[in-house]
């Protein structure tokens, strides 16, 4: 027994995860982690070499 409440909890959390507008501020996020923005523009050290090889 009450195996019907816990259930439908569950289904109601599952429905406001899937549905709900997730908004992400990506900037903040980078700069929790400390991200270094430069580095994303910059080419990683293996594109270097593979331009280097041709």
């Amino acid at each position: 027994m009450g195996r019907g409440r816990a259930k439908a909890k569950q289904t109601k959390v599952a429905r406001q995860l899937k549905y709900t507008n997730h908004h992400i501020d990506y900037d903040r996020l980078r700069e929790e982690l400390g991200a270094d923005p430069r580095r994303e523009d910059s080419p990683t050290q293996s594109e270097q070499e593979s331009e280097r090889g041709r």
